[in-house]
């Protein structure tokens, strides 16, 4: 696997730098680098990294993996109690943008170069899923002047809906871009080069955003919908094409693995371990590890937000960890997943949005979610014949909100939103939470950005609201 990392442009920490001279970009060049990238060697690094960040510490195990209440904290309890400082959420600020965007905009420029209109398709895809995330946490962000270090030094920060916006129109030209008939491309380690999937992962993800702005832009989020229906466009249609980065062995395994390599500091929620026991829920054994010491429920799960002395009386060997699935050198960091896709097709139908059976697609997601981890398909008609299991018309939210909760278990990021979007499942604060019995609901911008940037800095918390918290985002109505 291609892992050698790509520096785009001298500086290229497009919102983190104090100054960037010309003149000494070109003093600093080295004479024997090349200072053209192969865009194999760019798409494999800007991939690893963003799928990194995405799926490591900081933005996922020590923050919306608590929020969502899928892990808790047995040690060093203050992410679980929501205690952050300014550069808590710094990493996927500072990555998203310098190893994400930066570089698959310098993709899109060697893809036109190069006349390969494949690659620009699929870095268009990419940058909008790095963008979504970012949008997804923070709120308003920089986007039109974001990844142009030689125009925008301190670039302005776009309001949220005008970047899903904008992100709805990039997906429907990488979508036009991609020819599966066109040139190949390679150092892609998500499809290996297969351009139909490509175009089933855009038009998943343009779904996806499209719900995002349901609950605000009906209109336009119905647009969406009928345009890939106009273009012939279908979604991804089975786990094998689930949009995920498989890892390797050490030095590049799962970011998971590699952290519980050195730590044990975490454990599953007791929420989502009283969730699965409730519905006989047969993904427990997989989301879970029995615990150390033998115990008379086998799988135990610490409640959120405890005190670093209650939690510990817990017992470390009395406690389950997340399953050893997730903890594999290889796991996958999945970034789309096939039940996904069905979850938001049955959604998108239970508002009107389109002519498809929810219920129908419902059961479908369902029966993905499960099959993704090989759960036999006599226990997955068993499990979906339950009352408890079964769609309600009536209140579409919470049947797939809480069915996607638990697909979605692991994609912290992911899983965090779609709670904040949909409501469920309803969960409660975390026991010694420090927000007045409130859940974070989006991600503090990084304190660098209100020393290097503090006017747009200024005028983006002006225009959004305070940057704490408990602020919510345009997209999250209720």
């Amino acid at each position: 696997m291609k892992l050698k990392y790509i520096t785009i442009l001298s500086g290229a920490v497009l919102l983190s730098i104090t100054s960037c001279k010309k003149e000494l970009a070109k003093t600093n060049i080295n004479p024997n680098g090349s200072e053209v990238a192969q865009p194999d060697y760019l798409l494999t690094a800007a991939t690893k990294a963003t799928s990194d960040t995405y799926w490591g510490v900081a933005n996922n195990m020590d923050a919306s993996l608590l929020f969502a209440q899928y892990w808790s904290k047995i040690q060093y309890t203050d992410p679980d109690r929501y205690i952050f400082t300014s550069s808590s959420f710094e990493e996927l600020w500072s990555t998203g943008y310098s190893k994400g965007i930066v570089n698959f905009n310098e993709l899109i420029k060697l893809a036109d170069a190069q006349a390969n209109p494949n690659y620009k398709g699929v870095a268009l895809i990419l940058r909008s899923w790095t963008f979504s995330l970012l949008a997804d946490s923070y709120g308003n962000v920089p986007y039109k002047q974001a990844g142009n270090i030689d125009q925008y030094l301190t670039p302005a920060y776009d309001n949220q809906k005008d970047v899903y916006f904008a992100l709805l129109d990039d997906l429907k030209a990488a979508q036009a871009a991609l020819d599966a008939s066109g040139k190949t491309i390679a150092g892609d380690l998500i499809y290996s080069g297969s351009i139909t999937s490509w175009k089933k992962f855009a038009n998943s993800l343009r779904l996806r955003i499209a719900l995002r702005i349901a609950d605000r832009e009906p209109a336009k989020a119905k647009q969406v919908l009928a345009d890939i229906q106009a273009e012939g466009g279908s979604y991804i249609s089975s786990n094998a094409e689930t949009a995920q980065f498989t890892y390797l062995d050490s030095p590049n395994q799962n970011p998971v693995s590699n952290l519980f390599d050195t730590r044990d500091d975490y454990r599953i929620s007791k929420t989502i371990v009283d969730k699965l026991f409730a519905l006989n829920d047969p993904r427990l054994t997989v989301y879970a590890a029995q615990t150390q010491d033998a115990t008379p429920q086998k799988y135990i799960g610490l409640p959120n937000g405890l005190l670093v002395g209650d939690a510990s009386n817990y017992g470390f060997t009395k406690t389950s960890k997340p399953g050893t699935y997730f903890r594999a050198p290889h796991a996958p960091a999945v970034i789309l997943s096939y039940a996904e896709s069905l979850f938001d097709r049955a959604e998108a139908a239970a508002r009107g949005f389109s002519t498809e059976d929810a219920a129908s697609l419902y059961q479908q997601g369902v029966t993905a979610a499960l099959a993704q981890y090989s759960v036999a398909s006599t226990d997955i008609a068993t499990y979906i014949a339950q009352p408890a299991v079964k769609y309600d018309a009536s209140n579409y939210k919470k049947s797939i909100g809480e069915q996607k909760w638990l697909a979605l278990f692991g994609q912290g990021l992911e899983g965090w939103t779609e709670w904040r979007r949909l409501d469920y499942p309803q969960l409660q604060p975390a026991v010694a939470g420090t927000l007045n019995g409130k859940i974070p609901v989006r991600f503090i911008y990084p304190g660098t950005e209100q020393t290097l940037n503090k006017t747009n800095y200024q005028s983006a918390v002006a225009a959004q609201g305070a940057d704490a918290l408990t602020t919510k985002l345009w997209f999250d109505v209720n």
